[in-house]
Parts: C-alpha cells; sequence; structure tokens
C-alpha cells in the first residue's frame, strides 16, 4: 500500500513502451483515447486514467510530436446511459485542464461500419448467428476446469448466416432470441475466446441513434474496432482488460482495416475508504445514502470538486500513484495530501470561528481601540491585504478555552493571557456559566500596548484565532469526513465468509452543519473560491448553494494536516 505523498512517478512502463516505439520508427507520434461509458459519473480511478491518456498527449506535444488525445464514450449499452451522464464527464475533462482532439467521439458514430465488419466476418466463416438462450449458452460455455462445447447452430452456411444477421437487424427476431457469435475456439484456456458474443438483440431508445437500431454490438468488439478506425497507436486499459487483449487483436486481424492500435494494461486504483465502481456508488446514489453524484463524501470529480480539491491536486495525486503493473493499493491521505500541498500556495488565508464563545472585552474604546491590517497570505503579496477589525464583542472558537488546561495548553485559560491573531494580547478575567454550567461567555481585557508589539515583562505563547461580532459574516459550514470507517468496505467478509454490505460501513460521523463566522473579507466570493481558514483547514464555497453576498456555505475540503494518521 502506497502512502508516500512526496515523490512524484516521472516515467513508466507505458512511457517506455511509447519511447521504443517513436524510436524504432514503428509510430511518428502518439494517439491516445480516454474511452468511458456515458452510465455513471467518473470517479477518481477515472481520474487516474484521465491523467494518464491526456498527459501522455501533453509530453509528447511538449517534446515536438503532434499528438493527440480523444474523447470517445462507449454508448453500446443505451438503457443504462444518458445525455446527463455524458455531459457531465465532457465537464470533469475540461475542468481537469485537458482538451480533447477534434469532436467527442461516441462508438455509435461507427454503428454502420461495426454491422459490415460483421458481415465480413461472416462472409470469412469466422462468425455465426446463435440460437442458444443466456442459460444454455453459459452451459456450453464451460469454465476455467472443463472446456466448452460448440453450440448447434454453429455450423451454419454462410448464406444462412448473413440472412439470419440481415432479419436481426431488420427487427424479425425478438429480444434475445438470438446472437451473433465470433468463430474461434470452444476448447480455448481463455473463456473470452469462447465464441463470445459480438451482437445481440435489444429493442432500447438509445440516445444518439434513437430507435434506428435493434441490434448493438458488445464491448470487446467495438472497442477495438473504434480504436483502429480512429488510428490510435496505444490503447491503454485496466488489467482486468488483459484477458481480452486476446480477442483484441483476434478481431483486428480478421477484418479489413488498415490499423492495429496496441492494447496495454496497468493496474487499477484502488483508494481505501472509498469506492471506485460506478455500480456501487450508483447505488449509494439510488438508495438515498449520499445527497447525489457530486455529494462532496463521493470519490467522483464532481464530488471532489465540490469538496473543494483542485484539479492542480487531483493530477498531483495522480502523478503519485503512479502507473504500474502491480497493485495499486492507495491511502487516502496521498490523496489529501497531495490536495493539501497545491492549496497552500493556491489560496488566500482568512479566519473563522466555527463553534463559538462570546468574548466581550471591557476595556474596548470605540475610536481608540485600534485594528491592523493582515496579508491573505504570508508569501504571496500579490495576494494584497484585508482590514481585520476589532469591536467590544469577539467570537473565539470553544475549542481555543480551558477552564482546566491539559498540559502543554498554549491557549486560553482563567487569568491567561493568548495573542488574538493580527491584534492584541488578551486576558481572561472572568469566565460566564449558564445554568447547566456551559460556558457562554468570557470576559476578557486587552493589553493596549501590545498591538503590534510584545508584551514588557512577560513572554505570551500562544495565537488563536477570532472574529469581530460586528464585523463578521455568518456562514453556514459544512464539515465532510471519509464516507467509509473500514479500508475496503467491499471487501469485508462475516463469519459466514460471505461479503458484508458495504453500506454498513458507511461512517455516521461523515457529514455535519454547524453555523460559523467567517471574516468579511469572504463576502462577495463566488462560488468554488477557495481559503485557509487559518488553524483550521481549506474550506470552498459550495458551487450550488452559496450565494454571494446572501447565503454563504462553505464545505470543508481537508485539514492543515492528517488526523487520520494512526
Amino acid at each position: 500500500m502506497t502512502t508516500d505523498t512526496t515523490t512524484p512517478v516521472v516515467s513508466n512502463f507505458i512511457r517506455s513502451a511509447i519511447d521504443a516505439d517513436l524510436d524504432s520508427g514503428k509510430h511518428q507520434r502518439t494517439i491516445t483515447r480516454f474511452p468511458p461509458e456515458p452510465n455513471g459519473y467518473l470517479h477518481v480511478g477515472h481520474a487516474k486514467s484521465i491523467c494518464l491518456n491526456f498527459g501522455i498527449k501533453e509530453d509528447y506535444k511538449a517534446r515536438g510530436l503532434a499528438s493527440e488525445c480523444n474523447l470517445r464514450f462507449d454508448d453500446t449499452n443505451p438503457e443504462r446511459e444518458s445525455v446527463e451522464y455524458a455531459q457531465s464527464i465532457q465537464d470533469d475533462v475540461h475542468w481537469l485542464g485537458f482538451e480533447w482532439d477534434g469532436n467527442v467521439r461516441w462508438a455509435s458514430d461507427y454503428f454502420e461500419q461495426l454491422y459490415l465488419y460483421a458481415e465480413e466476418l461472416i462472409g470469412k466463416g469466422l462468425a455465426y448467428v446463435c440460437e442458444l438462450n443466456a442459460d444454455d449458452m453459459r452451459e456450453y460455455r464451460g469454465d476455467f476446469g472443463k472446456p466448452g462445447k460448440n453450440s448447434p447452430f454453429r455450423d451454419r452456411t454462410v448464406e444462412e448466416n448473413l440472412a439470419l444477421f440481415r432479419a436481426m437487424r431488420a427487427g424479425e427476431f425478438e429480444d434475445g432470441s438470438r446472437t451473433l457469435r465470433l468463430k474461434i475456439d470452444m476448447a480455448s484456456p481463455n473463456l473470452n475466446m469462447r465464441d463470445p458474443v459480438i451482437y445481440r438483440i435489444r429493442r432500447v431508445h438509445h440516445i444518439r441513434t434513437g430507435d434506428a437500431w435493434c441490434i448493438y454490438p458488445m464491448y470487446d468488439y467495438t472497442h477495438c474496432i473504434s480504436d483502429a478506425l480512429e488510428g490510435i497507436t496505444h490503447s491503454l486499459c485496466t488489467l482486468e482488460f488483459a484477458d481480452h487483449r486476446p480477442l483484441y487483436d483476434w478481431v483486428l486481424d480478421n477484418i479489413s482495416i488498415g490499423c492495429h492500435p496496441q492494447q496495454i494494461e496497468f493496474s487499477r486504483l484502488e483508494l481505501l475508504y472509498a469506492l471506485t465502481s460506478k455500480r456501487k456508488l450508483n447505488q449509494l446514489v439510488t438508495d438515498g445514502k449520499v445527497s447525489g453524484w457530486d455529494d462532496p463524501r463521493m470519490p467522483t470529480v464532481s464530488g471532489m470538486r465540490r469538496r473543494g480539491y483542485s484539479p492542480a491536486g487531483i493530477r498531483l495525486f495522480a502523478e503519485r500513484c503512479g502507473v504500474s503493473k502491480s497493485e495499486n493499493v492507495i491511502d487516502y491521505s496521498v490523496l489529501e495530501g497531495a490536495v493539501r500541498e497545491t492549496l497552500e500556495a493556491e489560496v488566500p488565508r482568512v479566519m473563522a470561528v466555527l463553534d463559538p464563545i462570546k468574548v466581550t472585552l471591557s476595556n474596548f474604546e470605540a475610536g481608540v481601540t485600534s485594528s491592523r491590517s493582515a496579508p491573505f497570505h504570508p508569501h504571496h503579496p500579490e495576494f494584497g491585504e484585508r482590514d481585520v477589525p476589532i469591536a467590544a464583542t469577539i467570537y473565539l472558537d470553544r475549542e481555543d478555552f480551558a477552564e482546566v488546561p491539559p498540559p502543554g495548553w498554549q491557549r486560553l485559560t482563567p487569568g491567561g493571557e493568548v495573542r488574538l491573531r493580527y491584534s492584541y494580547v488578551m486576558k481572561c478575567d472572568e469566565v460566564i456559566k449558564d445554568a447547566t454550567g456551559k460556558v457562554v461567555e468570557l470576559k476578557c481585557s486587552l493589553d493596549p500596548a501590545t498591538l503590534g508589539q510584545n508584551p514588557v515583562g512577560r513572554k505570551v505563547k500562544g495565537v488563536i484565532h477570532w472574529v469581530s461580532a460586528e464585523h463578521s459574516v455568518q456562514a453556514e459550514v459544512r464539515l465532510y469526513e471519509r464516507l467509509f470507517t473500514v479500508e475496503r468496505p467491499d471487501a469485508v467478509r462475516g463469519e459466514d465468509g460471505q461479503y458484508i454490505d458495504f453500506v454498513q460501513f458507511l461512517n455516521p460521523e461523515s457529514f455535519k452543519t454547524v453555523m460559523g463566522y467567517v471574516e468579511a473579507a469572504v463576502t462577495g466570493a463566488a462560488p468554488e473560491t477557495r481559503y485557509q481558514f487559518e488553524r483550521l483547514g481549506y474550506f470552498v464555497t459550495d458551487r450550488k448553494d452559496h450565494v454571494p453576498g446572501s447565503k454563504l456555505v462553505f464545505n470543508r475540503t481537508v485539514g492543515l494536516k492528517d488526523s487520520w494518521v494512526k
């Protein structure tokens, strides 16, 4: 498991293979593609693939090669696909900072060509129409320990198969009653080569072709031909497709197409304390366990965006994950660390109080007690400054006061002093409680000689953040934690050896809302404006619910340090 958060990977076996092809003259440029199915929102694993495929384009273009990367939707399962999903994927790619070449491509762009290649395979005696139902086909297929057996329809003549396939297209048969299968080898040790289905009958309205087709090609058949038609040089996919590569090559070797891309597999990303399965993420959405695909706790690109993760942070994370064939299990802290690192230098800083205690300053004098300005970032003067006004009433965070302080405490105590950030040294003179014993107010006094100066004759160690009750603005602050309480929520087995439903491991503390106070400098901030709340963490104005100057809503992106260290 990777926990390193500092060392980026600058090369990998895929880059080495590409370099070898370029050096040998096999290719003069690179053309990669990102081929999502529009059946859900993209997650962090897809983000890694996006960064890999589009990153190859960017890197080799920087070397002077005319490299390209296509965006192509695999829209061959129409009952599960939608325009919403397709648009969200395009938005995600753009948000991550990438641009595809040419128009968005779709597998459905090639439906007619795919059909004609299927007829070519039939004409060569390499494909046949089969009438086995799904159960019988599974039985005939065999398994890893038992070879399959030929379909009773395998030896039909070319003429019969062409007539039946054309009748399938014409809508003359019921859904599921017939398929078109490749004639390869039912005894192959690779189950994918045991006469795989390449077309099935399915009367479903398609998001692009409407009702023009009632037969749809299968992924393994569609994908390799689409790659070849687009002139892809290197077709990159995750390791679960390694056993599909012989079929990828077989199809291209047996049709009259002038391009044969090279499929290369790399390990799939597994992010601990998260799920990287669209089906399971869809279950969370459908069952109402989260507010939607863009819930800030979701590992979707849209969820991470709403959480406040930056494109630079996600790209740095993808780089640190690396590309290899070995298991790619990454701790969530690596993602948070990459985000934290990029935000540190990118975002302005302000003060906020999320669990306020009222503080009355007994010696505050209007017009006499002064305020100071403060930089938005200590290392970036170009960010500018803002006023940090003080008033007779201020708010402190409750956790910065302790009646009985623990050892090493350097914050406020009864009779103790602290420095108010960018302001005076303050002493706690009196503690006021309600009937239940809860502290509801502190009576404090300022040392008027300490604005921008150290106190004379004593040392004050603690510095705490605060806001003026008069000048701050109230905001809804949404505090997010990891969605699951265990590392692999979908891989936990019970005593009976069966997998436990991953929903059982949802973190009940993954989301809560508080009303806090923030410096007035944030009042006009647009949605998706990021800040560091000093001493608290990184926050972002919510891209949906935040209304500048009216309803202020902040999402906690990540803390200033890893709070999950074991």
